[in-house]
């Protein structure tokens, strides 16, 4: 029985790795939830600023407004995930 509450080395080591599985699971969850969160706000953006009233379909000029939206939005986000990896690059060669 004291084998079972016995802390080895292996046990510790295995006890690491769930550790560090469990972690990068919940990271990658988080950024999914982020990720979920930001479309959601990008519909509710481009929905407000491209349809004024729905209907049974889309005319030429909503769909066109509602492409640009999600172009504008895809660069963007492009842009700003470039930007903050250049500044990790940048800080991460200086140490």
């Amino acid at each position: 029985m004291s084998d079972l509450f016995s802390s080895s080395s292996s046990g510790d080591d295995k006890s690491k790795g769930v550790d560090n599985e469990l972690q990068e699971f919940l990271l990658i969850e988080k950024e999914k939830a982020q990720f979920q969160s930001q479309i959601h706000e990008f519909n509710h953006i481009c929905w407000d600023k491209c349809v004024d009233k729905p209907g049974a379909k889309l005319d030429s000029r909503t769909e066109t407004c509602l492409q640009n939206c999600v172009d504008r939005f895809i660069d963007v986000s492009l842009l700003i995930t470039n930007r903050f990896a250049q500044i990790l690059q940048r800080n991460a060669g200086g140490m």
